[in-house]
């Protein structure tokens, strides 16, 4: 697959909830960089905190906006949305993903705004 490709299959299977068909597309050692919180390397990791996020959404799309291919580099920018009981936390998001030689994702990072994150979950759970 190219390295477009391994980010679409990625991003698919996010949006099918499928946390071990997206960590297959990870290499062992992934940094998972959400801006501005600390990485989290490694595939567990990553799969363990994919899961923290997603277990409150009934629903998961990620409709990529615009993508870029330059090399091994993918850069695309995201509304990651998720069905939280009756509503939709919606998030822009800017996402850069590095693909190894062998196919699989070594770097993920995704720039968002915290407080925006923030609000809209808190106004979805009440809390």
């Amino acid at each position: 697959m190219t390295p477009s490709e391994v980010v679409s299959a990625f991003i698919a299977a996010i949006e099918r909830k499928d946390v071990g068909a997206a960590a297959s597309l990870a290499a062992p050692d992934i940094s998972y960089e959400n801006m501005p919180m600390d990485p989290i390397v490694g595939r567990e990791a990553m799969a363990a905190t994919l899961n923290a996020f997603l277990a409150p959404a009934s629903e998961v799309e990620w409709p990529v906006l615009r993508e870029w291919t330059m090399g091994n580099t993918v850069v695309n920018e995201r509304l990651d949305r998720f069905k939280i009981g009756d509503g939709w936390l919606e998030l822009p998001i800017a996402g850069v993903f590095e693909v190894d030689d062998e196919g699989r994702i070594s770097l993920w990072r995704d720039y968002f705004d915290m407080g925006v994150y923030q609000k809209q979950m808190a106004a979805l759970t009440d809390r």
